[in-house]
């Protein structure tokens, strides 16, 4: 197993719903601390590596998001079922049947997503999507009492339970590729410039999938001259999908992102991603569908606004159960990010 595919390998297996980022800024400390010349966390958990160069050079941030997609727990019933809402944008008709892992007061549990029987549903009731309200986690526990001596209390907060595994032909799957792929991309960028000249500051942010809210605190204190989200985006090359709505694919390369919901990408970091993308020959693709937002739209907008952009590992089935991309894109996105870093720096 190469040296990425370890790290979004732990990465992707961390538990880290927003708010609760612990383990995967840990990962990130153990990989980046010895390359790093400061190293430090702020009040909201975003955790900051700095490499100093030299004077003259404009500070350049990268930021790349820790939490995921998740679930709280809202109400405990009397039978020892949870009821829950999501953290994050979660689509009820993928959830019945999934395996869930929950951190209580007692440390993990593991639980499933249940619903009524179909033996006992009406005909109309087995043909629509069941709401989120209609939805449950069962923790085996029998009673209201059974699931408070297990740990569970309102508040806990858990993640799909899927464990990452290489597919075969360089393809991998796990958790939480939307923003573990990111992650990887940040720690391997920054290792491969702590040689270099350059400004550079990665940030491992909290609470994007909520809001954009640690990117927002995060580039007021970093307050770099240029910044680039790193993300893993919605890859649509699946059966059913219309051409003009394939917003990217795998094996296509990075994904750069002209506009989305929060960014119009700034013309200077759109320019010099092209450019180095075509002059080092490493396959790029436009994101075709500019919905979702990223931590770019919160970057840009921080105190006189900062030109910003977002380039991101294309993996099918984001805010899911689990995701599916490849090598190829993860290593091309890691070499279009540094190049990146290199030529804005040097303007």
């Amino acid at each position: 197993m190469s040296e990425e595919i370890k790290l979004l390998a732990s990465l992707s297996n961390a538990f880290g719903p927003p708010g609760s980022e612990e383990e995967v800024r840990e990962v990130l400390r153990r990989e980046l601390e010895d390359y790093a010349d400061e190293v430090r966390v702020d009040k909201l958990g975003n955790i900051f590596f700095y490499h100093h160069g030299k004077e003259g050079y404009p500070r350049v941030m990268l930021a790349a998001h820790m939490d995921e997609v998740a679930f709280i727990v809202t109400f405990i019933e009397k039978t020892g079922f949870l009821r829950f809402q999501t953290l994050g944008g979660i689509t009820s008709n993928i959830m019945p049947g999934q395996r869930i892992l929950l951190k209580g007061t007692r440390g993990y549990l593991k639980g499933i997503i249940g619903t009524k029987p179909p033996h006992i549903m009406k005909e109309e009731e087995r043909k629509k999507v069941l709401p989120m309200e209609d939805l449950f986690i069962d923790i085996g526990a029998g009673s209201l009492e059974e699931a408070e001596e297990k740990g569970v209390e309102i508040g806990a907060t858990g993640v799909f339970d899927v464990e990452f595994t290489e597919l075969g032909g360089g393809y991998l799957r796990g958790k939480a590729f939307d923003d573990r792929a990111g992650c990887t991309v940040l720690a391997q960028v920054f290792k491969a410039l702590r040689e270099s000249p350059y400004n550079l500051i990665a940030v491992g942010t909290v609470q994007e999938e909520v809001g954009l809210r640690g990117a927002r605190t995060a580039a007021w204190q970093a307050d770099p001259d240029y910044a680039l989200a790193l993300e893993g985006t919605f890859a649509a090359d699946v059966p059913g999908s219309r051409p003009d709505r394939m917003s990217a694919k795998l094996k296509g390369g990075p994904v750069v992102t002209i506009v989305d919901r929060t960014t119009i990408t700034h013309p200077t970091i759109l320019r010099t991603l092209v450019r180095v993308g075509k002059e080092k020959a490493i396959p790029f693709q436009f994101k075709k569908v500019p919905s979702g937002g990223t931590d770019a739209g919160a970057i840009h907008l921080t105190k006189a606004g900062v030109p910003s952009g977002t380039v991101a590992v294309p993996c099918r089935y984001i805010h899911g159960p689990a995701a599916v991309t490849h090598v190829d894109d993860l290593r091309n996105t890691i070499a279009l990010v540094t190049e990146f870093v290199k030529a804005i720096s040097a303007r």
